[in-house]
């Protein structure tokens, strides 16, 4: 199931790098369905990595990496809900550190899944 939730964060980073882009650019706001298809494919790896957490023993990595991960998607909840639908401009720095805990977190967990531990890491 990690496998399923990390090519769910990765079409849902698809997204997220288009409308950091589009952000930069000027653009105040992304389009309203690019946003939801973004947090809809996100919060669906979500989902998949708890019912990965809820039946099996995760290492370090992955701990940290789903941490990031749920802080990750707070900080798109406070976007989405607290800026975009109320028709006010995304922060640029917001929008960047809410980027990079994603990318973190989903570095973190892919180094999990394919097997950290073969190139000398602690998993």
């Amino acid at each position: 199931m990690l496998g399923v939730a990390l090519t769910l964060f990765a079409l849902a980073a698809l997204g997220g790098a288009t409308m950091a882009v589009l952000r930069l650019r000027g653009m105040t706001r992304p389009p309203l369905w690019l946003a939801i298809a973004h947090g809809a494919l996100a919060l669906t790896g979500l989902g998949f990595l708890g019912y990965e957490a809820a039946n099996t023993v995760l290492g370090t990595l992955a701990l940290a990496g789903s941490a990031a991960m749920v802080l990750a998607a707070l900080g798109g909840a406070t976007l989405f809900f607290g800026f975009h639908l109320r028709g006010k401009a995304l922060p640029i720095p917001f929008v960047l550190g809410h980027g990079l805990i994603a990318l973190t977190g989903f570095v973190l967990l892919a180094m999990y899944h394919y097997k950290a531990h073969e190139w000398g890491l602690r998993p």
